[in-house]
């Protein structure tokens, strides 16, 4: 796994570095700038014109160390310098820099070190023109730890934002290169390791394919299909038969022994004949390994009453999805501390909004903060779903990066209900259950877009192709 950090965490690290571990900030700030330098090299040709658009605090401070580099190295190098007070730090290496300065923004490639990952504020004046305009460019731009403008803990944009097509990440990886807008600004990103020492042991992780294939181990040859479990799923309604149809068959490709179906019976006619390795049931198997319910069911006052039970009697793993969690936050959310069973809940923001309480906004100002709050809260693991997912028991936090806009349409979510259910049902604990289900949907789509783009890749693609996905992970 990958450790992300937030703004604050990163502040602790480097006061860790140089206070507690006497490395000093200008030292610090010119393995910054050498970094920096080296990735602009890489995307350089000699004869590229290079413009390192300097702002007022540290970050422009590594801007200058990195033009004297370059300008050291034989690149043709000019500085625009954003007028204002400078730090300390950036006030020393501007003095140093002994270069040509440009009145304009304009180059080959631009290097953009205006704001570091603490702005917090939004942009205007001086600065926002001076982002448009590297925007309008047609340059290739590179940014120094974060985009400038980008807000590095939610990944918001400030007003405005530089589109870099290569960030790099001082240190560590920061909250806001994956959340929010950062998806779409932070382009390729590269980690440089400048010898700041983080001086906690636990951070929010980013899962890699080596983590999710240990979910996936080699299956024994003497084996039947008790050994890998029951999935039950109740979903799926008359209005939302799709969802029933998606659930299961993402179920099926999950590994589990037994896919076990609880719908309408007037669907059944129809999904017998779809799906004839289901079972289907008119009881809940309390024996199950993994229930999920809730996706495609409609808001009801009696699934309500079926997941309360649920909650109360049964033992396994519980995945709760769609209307089961909007259902929920009808008609109360106090049943969720009534419970025997390990509580997975998949909203997306909405229907997380819907649960809490709280704003959209207030949402995707702090995602993780607000997934790992509800998540203690009420004892439950919260997958908040999302261009990058989410995820937390209350302790441990994690995001899924894998995936695109492929995945931006109807089906996606019953998709990863029935597949993390199935991958349960095999005895994964329900925290990585679903990580591998939200892991191996997005790796899917990245696949199935590569061949069909975005636009065309449908939620029957995705189930027809995630095999290629877990072959990839296991091979």
């Amino acid at each position: 796994m990958q450790r992300v950090l937030t703004v604050g965490e990163m502040r602790e690290a480097d006061y860790y570095t140089i206070n507690e571990l006497n490395i000093p900030s200008e030292v610090l700030m010119g393995r910054a700038g050498s970094a920096i330098a080296d990735e602009v090299a890489a995307v350089a040709t000699p004869s590229s014109r290079v413009l390192v658009v300097c702002g007022t605090g540290n970050n422009g401070g590594d801007g200058y160390v990195c033009a004297r580099e370059l300008e050291l190295r034989g690149y043709n190098v000019k500085v625009y310098a954003v007028s204002g007070r400078l730090s300390d730090d950036c006030a020393r290496e501007k003095a140093a820099y002994c270069g040509e300065y440009s009145q304009n923004i304009e180059g080959d490639v631009i290097v953009d070190c205006i704001f570091g990952t603490g702005l917090s504020r939004t942009v205007s004046g001086e600065c926002a023109e001076i982002i448009q305009k590297i925007n309008s460019s047609g340059a290739l731009v590179v940014s120094a730890d974060i985009p400038s403008g980008l807000n590095g803990n939610s990944g918001l944009a400030e007003g405005c934002a530089v589109k870099a097509d290569v960030t790099v990440a001082i240190a560590e990886y920061k909250t806001g290169y994956f959340l929010n807008d950062g998806t779409d600004f932070c382009g390729k990103i590269i980690k440089k390791d400048i010898g700041i020492v983080c001086p906690r042991s636990q951070y929010t992780q980013i899962f890699e394919g080596s983590d999710i294939a240990s979910f996936f181990p080699k299956r024994k040859r003497n084996s039947h299909k008790g050994t890998y479990g029951t999935a039950q799923l109740v979903v799926g309604s008359d209005r939302y038969y799709g969802a029933a149809v998606l659930a299961a068959e993402a179920a099926l490709k999950s590994g589990c022994g037994y896919v076990k179906l609880n719908t309408g019976a007037n669907l059944r006619p129809r999904l017998a004949v779809k799906l004839p390795q289901i079972i289907f049931n008119d009881n809940m198997d309390f024996s199950a390994e993994c229930i999920a319910i809730g996706s495609g069911c409609g808001v009801s006052q009696e699934l309500y009453g079926s997941v309360t039970n649920l909650l109360k009697s049964y033992c396994g793993t519980l995945i709760i999805d769609a209307d089961g969690l909007n259902s929920l936050a009808k008609f109360g959310l106090d049943a969720l501390k009534n419970k025997n069973c390990n509580v997975l809940l998949t909203p997306h923001v909405k229907e997380f909004s819907r649960l809490t309480g709280l704003s959209v906004e207030d949402i995707l100002a702090d995602p993780l903060t607000r997934a790992a709050e509800f998540a203690k809260k009420y004892s439950v693991t919260v997958l908040l779903k999302g261009a990058v997912s989410v995820l937390s028991d209350g302790t441990r936090k994690y995001l899924l990066t894998r995936g695109n806009s492929a995945l931006s349409k109807g089906g996606s979510g019953d998709m990863l209900t029935g597949l993390a259910c199935g991958i349960a049902a095999r005895g994964v604990e329900g925290v990585y259950a679903v990580a591998a289900a939200s892991y191996v949907l997005g790796l899917t789509a990245e696949i199935c877009a590569d061949e069909k783009t975005e636009y065309c890749v449908s939620s029957n693609d995705i189930i027809k192709n995630i095999h290629f996905a877990v072959k990839r992970l296991t091979d």
